[in-house]
């Protein structure tokens, strides 16, 4: 996003909106409203800014947006409803202190949190979340709406499916597939593929369960 540009939060229930804010200022870049989608506290830095649903004007609903919810579930759900009534994703914001190599690619959507690293040829899919801190490895693929956990480590050649969460210091190892909708926990050291839907924790990271199967 470009220094002058104004943008929407929708999903300020989500503790991450302040760190949103924050690189968004260092970018230059005008937070207008932060969207109070569901019942419950806000966390926006400026308390001013918290809106209602029902408070989203033309003016507002004409600005792209990010969503600063975690869990991806909730994230999927709340870009549905930001897409439902018109919003737009914004193109990625990435903080100014995150290192990006010029041949990584990030689809509208992302957001790349401050002293994150994204290695060459990183591939990050729409909504994805990266943390403070994070290392994403060379060649490295992030499915849509994939989140990836404060100092996580994705060595090179990670695939990450959509939906995925890898967990604050976890460590996914060379060539691991985590799958869709998987669950890494924080700390984990995962050394082989995760199926889809499963959750793994650990050191050596264990699978604690599986996708169940429909008759």
């Amino acid at each position: 996003m470009a220094p002058g540009s104004r943008i929407v939060l929708f999903g300020a229930g989500g503790p991450l909106t302040p760190d949103i804010e924050e690189s968004c200022t260092r970018r230059g870049i005008e937070v207008a409203a932060a969207v109070m989608n569901r019942a419950g506290p806000g966390y926006a830095l400026d308390d001013a800014k918290l809106v209602p649903l029902a408070a989203l004007d033309g003016a507002l609903l004409a600005l792209p947006f990010l969503c600063p919810l975690f869990t991806p579930a909730n994230r999927r759900a709340a870009v549905a409803e930001a897409s439902a009534l018109g919003l737009r994703p914004a193109a990625a914001l990435v903080d100014p202190t995150a290192i990006v190599a010029s041949s990584a690619s990030l689809a509208d959507g992302v957001f790349v949190a401050a002293g994150a690293i994204l290695a060459a040829l990183a591939r990050l899919g729409e909504h994805v979340l990266v943390n403070r801190g994070a290392s994403i490895g060379h060649h490295t693929e992030l499915g849509t709406f994939a989140s990836i956990g404060p100092g996580a480590v994705l060595t090179g050649q990670v695939r990450i499916g959509p939906g995925a969460m890898i967990g604050a210091g976890a460590v996914v190892c060379p060539g691991v597939t985590v799958g869709a909708d998987s669950v890494v926990a924080p700390g984990a050291v995962l050394r082989r593929d995760l199926p889809d839907g499963s959750r793994a924790a650990g050191n050596p990271a264990v699978i604690l369960g599986r996708p169940r199967l429909s008759a």
